[in-house]
């Protein structure tokens, strides 16, 4: 896949900085705050123009919401978001309605997603009289335009979400999204809940509309071979925090967190005659209720050291546009040393 087209130097279509979301527990007849959920717990990044930014991680490590923080759907705990160099985190309900037009997203789940009391036409069309874009027969023929890119028939307008395939129905999320021409797309694991065939017509599809309209995508996932295929960047979580982000090239060829290491170890080879030795993480993900001090990561971790359980490493570029949350990777504190208080430590592959 081509490079991002977002020039170094320019102002990111999306900046984020130490994104919070932390959702309170209450309990009691009066619904007093006994703890919280640290969903996402201090997460920055940037997308440029044009750029597609994967997300990754296990299942419950905050991708999601972090995706619903950036559209605020839900009100971030702390933290900033910029698009094209605005503010937008503290802006109010109405405050932020014209810029929702540059910030749409594609749902996980394309049926529940949808309007079933309306047709497929009256689905992608709505965005456009809310934003004042089209009427009546100039709505209908710009809808009729967007079935036809995202490949449906002029006569599924007509039609109504239940009548559609899994398939048919992700792609007119996928026009509903395109309707108010944004600049942002954030797909919410677009792709996920589709057979796999399937699952590689969307993702051309979203290819060949990034470069046709110029977008750029957070595409959350946990699928890494979708990732690949379609990310410029890489930012991959856990528990709440990203702890290695690159370009895709460098981390499916050189990861340097070990759990980057892990995830890649299960992704299948595409051929019999090739082997991967297999990292098998032991234990369970934490609580993200009482996430574990210091590296969040150090109760799995195989490379494990005294350090790690009280220190939590910070986010630093290892090498140029290469940032990794490890203190293995910290300047003068080379794998080595923890390899000889460890001798059954082997080092994370380069």
């Amino acid at each position: 896949m081509a490079e991002a087209s977002g020039a170094q130097g320019r102002t990111p279509l999306l900046e984020v900085k130490n994104l919070k979301k932390h959702f309170p527990i209450r309990k009691g007849i009066l619904s007093r705050v006994s703890g919280h959920v640290y969903a996402v717990d201090g997460v920055s990044f940037q997308i440029g123009h044009g750029e597609t930014l994967g997300l990754v991680g296990e299942s419950g490590c905050g991708k999601s919401t972090v995706g619903k923080a950036v559209l605020k759907l839900i009100d971030p705990t702390a933290g900033e978001v910029y698009l094209k160099g605005k503010k937008i985190s503290d802006l109010g309900q109405l405050e932020i309605r014209p810029y929702r037009r540059d910030m749409q997203v594609i749902f996980q789940d394309p049926y529940s997603s949808l309007n079933p009391r309306m047709s497929a036409g009256e689905i992608v069309g709505e965005p456009m009289y809310n934003y004042g874009l089209a009427f009546g027969k100039e709505k209908e023929e710009k809808t009729r335009q967007l079935f036809a890119r995202v490949g449906l028939r002029a006569e599924h307008m007509l039609k109504y979400p239940h009548e559609f395939s899994g398939g048919q129905r992700q792609r007119l999320g996928i026009a509903r999204a395109l309707a108010v021409n944004p600049s942002l797309i954030i797909g919410d694991e677009p792709v996920s809940a589709l057979d796999v065939s399937v699952q590689a017509q969307v993702i051309n599809l979203m290819m060949d509309l990034q470069q046709e309209f110029k977008l750029s995508y957070l595409f959350v996932a946990h699928d890494l071979a979708v990732v690949e295929h379609i990310s410029h960047r890489v930012a991959v979580m856990y528990l709440g925090k990203i702890v290695e982000m690159t370009d895709k090239r460098t981390l499916f060829t050189s990861p340097q967190h070990p759990y980057t290491e892990a995830l890649l170890s299960a992704v299948p080879i595409p051929s019999p005659k090739m082997k991967r030795k297999r990292i098998i993480l032991t234990g369970d993900v934490p609580s993200p209720i009482r996430p574990p001090p210091g590296c969040r990561f150090h109760t799995r971790c195989p490379y494990v050291m005294d350090h790690c359980k009280v220190a939590e490493p910070p986010m630093q570029e290892v090498e140029p546009g290469h940032l990794v949350a490890c203190h293995l990777r910290q300047p003068g504190q080379a794998l080595a040393a923890a390899a000889a208080s460890n001798p059954a430590l082997t080092a994370p592959a380069h």
